[in-house]
């Protein structure tokens, strides 16, 4: 009968740890495994990750490729979708700072850009930054406006 006092791990999934410097005939002996001279034999003798032997590393070798923009605008992008889902019906204005205050920009961003894919059944005034010409028809079928925020 199994027991706790009777559990062994499986035959075979356990092994003996190397025991290093314990005499020469563990076949770890004298020098632990690490061999003759050099940096490796050494205590601390590693190289840094990535580091060659001297050879102009991989890293060095190939082309450096893209860039970052330093001056590139952060689009925060939602949907009708998102704004009849997640958007309190006591709001009826929607601009930048008041869907970061709901968590539905959650970036720091630069901007808003309203996209219309989604259906939108209330009347909001949408303030954003830009907004694409069928979230307009749609919004203002709903009896919504929407106003362009220009950038300054």
């Amino acid at each position: 009968m199994l027991k706790l006092n009777n559990l062994k791990p499986q035959r075979g999934s356990t092994k003996n740890r190397k025991r290093l410097g314990r005499g020469s005939g563990s076949g770890h002996g004298p020098t632990a495994g690490k061999g003759d001279k050099g940096q490796l034999q050494r205590s601390g003798g590693t190289s840094r990750p990535g580091f060659e032997g001297g050879q102009t590393p991989l890293y060095r070798r190939l082309a450096k490729r893209g860039f970052t923009n330093i001056h590139a605008k952060d689009h925060a992008v939602v949907n009708l979708a998102d704004l009849t889902a997640f958007l309190p019906t006591d709001v009826s204005e929607v601009t930048l700072e008041s869907l970061q205050e709901l968590g539905l920009a959650k970036r720091r961003t630069d901007r808003l850009v309203v996209l219309a894919n989604g259906e939108i059944t209330r009347s909001i005034k949408v303030k954003a930054h830009r907004v694409s010409e069928s979230a307009v028809k749609k919004i203002q079928a709903a009896g919504g406006s929407v106003e362009i925020v220009k950038v300054g």
